[in-house]
């Protein structure tokens, strides 16, 4: 059951992998956004009328692409008109919409406020707040103030409401699995749902009125903003520390905060939007190392499709053997992949300042414009990390280890034994490497200096194979074969790395494992 659920999992990830981060989250809030307009139109949709929608967006999206504008051109930063937009959406669900001139000036200083804590409340290029939930928070804030409850606006979750339900959880869905956090948001919503129920118990027997568990639940699911909350705004990945069980950690906070509102001196509560801060204060101190700069110093090709990059890095970088970090290469027009990628970190922590990572070419004939930018990139050239996630990292003690590398997914592995060399420590480890042919064996002398035991499968036999590599006499790989070359197979964790399509039709084959960890390259 657990392969079969990785596999679809990874080919769904394949596939939603050919849309950035970003971009994906702005079609899926563009197509919320259109839905509920379209309900509106319907009468189904009461409040906030066609008009109020439409005004309050344009509003929105005007005043946050202007100020991001002129922030990122003192900054010397590439525009980026998708998070431009994705702020004012999450602003326009999340805000009371209007078309009095108060209802627009308040939404206009919550997409100002919001943008600009983008570039004021950062450290080193990470944002501490989510923009949207800090815009929202301060307008709500101020408007409970008697010198500013002219605003006429602030926040009201209106996206809480039984018929956007279903396209929130698919779209929201969409969102989750190609971020990779539906653990996690699952997780908030369990806590959040739960507090929630458990705060309506209280308040039922405090004032003296029936409780009924299944209207409850039925109110925390169905009319709150917790889906919403959870898909589009805690899963924000510059807001979440970079360990999973750190991000579990925020998910309960948050949860517990959102379900159950605390006020604060009768004036206003710390419920949704600013249990959504505190959050993002707890992932910080997780996270607080911040993003760094590296210096390209040269590329080399690895194999006849892949190529490597050795970077210096300038601050302090602080790795685990099998994290990845998130490149940022700037460059004009940018297509549907946008201008970040993940790369998994070939280097072991023991070579900083040296960094290294490697991909494929890719399609030669019609490469993304980001592989094109980053190919045009010359030493010396100098690109923003925003930090390092990952846990695709060796279990502790003595558990014996199977590593299955698909083509270029070898490299965190690569990581991971060079860590281990550089610190003495031995482990119980096999490496099954798959490639397409002899020659896309990468990085082959720096796996065989390890002294890790390989079985390679490739089409072809590779030439000067060291005597503790073996080679699979051109065998597919699957169930027997896996069995066959490694016999003590049920006792070992396995790891699995490469393109999510690769890793999906591989799993099945890793069934016997006793624990199953993958690691896929989305977007490439």
């Amino acid at each position: 059951m657990t392969t079969a659920f990785a596999a679809a999992r990874q080919r769904v990830l394949a596939v939603l992998g050919s849309l950035s981060m970003y971009r994906l989250v702005l079609f899926a809030l563009t197509a919320l956004a259109l839905i509920a307009l379209v309900l509106s139109l319907l009468g189904v949709i009461v409040s906030p009328t066609p008009v109020e929608l439409v005004a309050s967006f344009l509003v929105l999206a005007v005043v946050i692409s202007a100020v991001d504008a002129v922030a990122q051109r003192l900054l010397r930063l590439p525009w980026r008109v998708e998070s431009s937009l994705v702020t004012a959406l999450i602003l326009l669900f999340v805000l009371r919409p209007g078309i009095e001139p108060s209802a627009l000036l308040g939404l206009a200083i919550a997409g100002a406020v919001a943008s600009v804590s983008k570039y004021l409340i950062a450290w080193r290029g990470r944002h501490i707040f989510n923009p949207a939930a800090f815009g929202a928070a301060v307008v709500s804030i101020l408007g409970a103030f008697g010198a500013f409850s002219w605003l006429g606006t602030s926040s009201s979750w209106w996206v809480g409401t039984p018929v956007l339900v279903i396209p929130v959880v698919l779209l929201g869905l969409a969102v989750l699995w190609r971020t990779e956090k539906v653990g996690v948001v699952l997780l908030f919503l369990v806590v959040a749902v739960a507090t929630s129920i458990v705060r309506q118990a209280v308040q039922a027997v405090q004032f003296d009125v029936a409780f009924d568990v299944v209207t409850a639940l039925s109110f925390a699911v169905l009319q709150s903003p917790f889906l919403f909350l959870g898909a589009f705004m805690l899963s924000e990945p510059l807001t979440l520390p970079p360990r999973r069980r750190q991000q579990l950690v925020v998910a309960v906070v948050v949860g517990v905060l959102a379900g159950w509102p605390i006020s604060v001196a009768g004036l206003f509560t710390l419920g949704q939007e600013r249990a959504l801060l505190i959050g993002n204060l707890v992932a910080f101190a997780f996270a607080l190392r911040g993003s760094v700069r590296l210096v390209l110093e040269s590329r080399t090709s690895v194999t006849p499709t892949a190529q490597e990059l050795t970077f210096r890095a300038k601050g302090r970088v602080r790795f685990l053997p099998g994290q990845y970090l998130e490149l940022d290469v700037p460059h004009r027009r940018p297509d549907a992949r946008g201008t970040r990628r993940e790369f998994s970190i070939v280097s072991a922590p023991a070579d900083l300042p040296t960094l290294r990572i490697a991909y494929k070419n890719g399609d030669q004939q019609h490469p993304s414009s980001y592989k094109r930018a980053l190919a045009a990139a010359e030493p010396g050239a100098t690109f923003a990390v925003t930090g390092t996630w990952g846990d695709f990292i060796l279990p502790r003690g003595e558990q014996p280890v199977l590593m299955v590398a698909a083509g270029i997914g070898v490299t965190p592995f690569v990581s991971q034994l060079r860590q281990l060399q550089a610190t003495g420590e031995r482990r119980d480890i096999v490496l099954v490497y798959v490639a397409s042919s002899a020659e896309e064996l990468a990085f082959r002398d720096e796996l065989a200096a390890t002294g890790v035991r390989a079985v390679v499968f490739t089409r072809d036999e590779p030439a000067g194979l060291p005597a503790h590599w073996t080679w699979a006499q051109g065998a597919r790989l699957d169930a027997e074969t896996l069995e066959h070359a490694v016999g003590d197979l049920s006792a070992r964790h396995a790891f699995i790395s490469g393109p999510p399509r690769l890793i999906a039709d591989l799993a099945p084959a890793l069934q016997k494992a006793r624990s199953l960890t993958t690691d896929a390259f989305a977007g490439y």
